[in-house]
């Protein structure tokens, strides 16, 4: 363990954009892969990094994601200044509530002061991936950085999405643009250009010191990626850390998936149904830690007609019964049913959905607490489905927590 760092999770966004999935909860407390919340992998990476002292900052629809870290994270011991807490936005400098990722630390600066330890690594806690932090505040240090920024390739063309940075020989960032229209590309590499993955660490006297100064200044936005990393790279030595480059414990697979729309997210979770897939969920000395209810083991039975439940390429976890159904390519999570002759294909099912008689579901996500009469078709009709829930550009409906046919 680390006691000389203090992580620092962003876990407050609205996360509209996954809409209705957001519709009770945080972006980082929706559920994914059959059993996770998407904020057990950013914690799952800081306790096998070492990092015991973690605060969570949190505000849109908070309390599924309060409720999650105290069932399934109360795992490190107080008495030895170890920590899992979550802070919910308090207005400390005023009136209003977080304006930005830099003013939501600010707000919490009084917390990295009684810290007292000598490095701040800030994290959001909606993305998927594995990474050793260790390894990225090994390079911290041996470069004498006041600041780290964790960076990968992305495409070029995907490059209006991410801050892209230029970096010297060394790795010393010189240029940095927040979602530039036109980017320029990596030196050595005219197709991909060097993203930031809003991964940073500072030096906490640092750290604290700049963002009293950002909050003194009307024009800015107060955020890391528009308005202070730009102003740091002139002023102070700012470095680049290759993700998946030097990844200590954990296999470089370098997979990392911003989460941010229905799309993405459905894609992420269909990644985990390939026959070799692009995140390894199975290396036993980095697994993702989550809550886990008492739930019976998943099976399959005939259903009353005699038709045995199958399964095919497909998660499914505890409690789960497929009774004469049949699931093909998809995940599905605690307590759900699957009734006789009822098809589900290329569909992620929440917790206690149940599936009627002969439903036919292909292409869906379906939130928790949701029951699908006897003979539902949704997926195949994109114009009638439309009519009741959200339908994707890419076809994937969506069908809300509680929905009530």
């Amino acid at each position: 363990m680390d006691s000389n760092v203090l992580a620092i999770i962003l876990a407050g966004g609205a996360g509209e954009r996954l809409q209705p999935l957001t519709q009770f909860r945080a972006k980082p407390s929706v559920p994914f892969g059959g059993k996770y919340r998407i904020i057990d992998f950013t914690l799952s990476n800081c306790l096998h990094s070492g990092l015991r002292r973690i605060l969570v900052l949190t505000q849109y629809k908070s309390h599924s994601l309060h409720k999650h870290l105290r069932d399934g994270w109360s795992v490190f011991n107080p008495e030895l200044h170890e920590y899992v807490t979550s802070v919910p936005a308090q207005m400390q400098n005023g009136k209003q509530w977080y304006q930005g990722t830099a003013d939501a630390i600010h707000q919490n600066a009084y917390l990295m002061e009684r810290s007292n330890t000598e490095w701040t690594i800030i994290l959001s806690g909606d993305h998927i991936y594995r990474m050793d932090y260790a390894s990225m505040l090994n390079s911290h240090k041996a470069t004498n950085a006041d600041v780290t920024v964790a960076c990968m390739k992305v495409p070029i063309e995907e490059a209006d999405q991410f801050g892209i940075m230029g970096t010297d020989e060394n790795r010393k960032i010189i240029r940095f643009e927040e979602k530039p229209v036109n980017a320029e590309p990596s030196k050595d590499d005219p197709d991909h250009a060097f993203a930031s993955m809003g991964i940073y660490i500072f030096s906490t006297k640092l750290l604290i010191d700049i963002l009293d100064e950002d909050s003194q200044d009307e024009s800015s936005s107060h955020d890391f990626g528009k308005d202070l990393l730009p102003k740091l790279i002139h002023s102070h030595q700012v470095y680049a850390h290759n993700f998946g480059e030097t990844e200590g414990r954990v296999s470089p697979d370098n997979y990392w998936r911003d989460v941010g729309t229905i799309d993405s997210f459905y894609q992420a979770n269909m990644d985990l149904l390939k026959p070799v897939p692009p995140i390894d969920l199975y290396q036993r000395d980095w697994p993702i830690r989550s809550y886990q209810s008492q739930t019976p083991p998943a099976r399959a039975v005939s259903g009353d007609s005699g038709t045995e439940g199958v399964f095919i390429n497909s998660m499914l976890a505890g409690g789960t019964v497929i009774s004469g159904g049949n699931v093909d390519h998809s995940i599905l999570f605690k307590n759900v049913f699957i009734d006789d002759r009822a098809v589900v294909s290329n569909s992620v099912l929440f917790s206690n959905v149940r599936v009627g008689k002969k439903v036919r579901l292909n292409n869906c996500i379906v939130d928790k607490h949701v029951t699908i009469p006897d003979g539902e078709v949704i997926g195949f009709d994109p114009i009638k489905d439309r009519e009741r829930f959200k339908v994707t550009d890419k076809g994937i409906v969506v069908i809300p927590e509680h929905y009530r046919f």
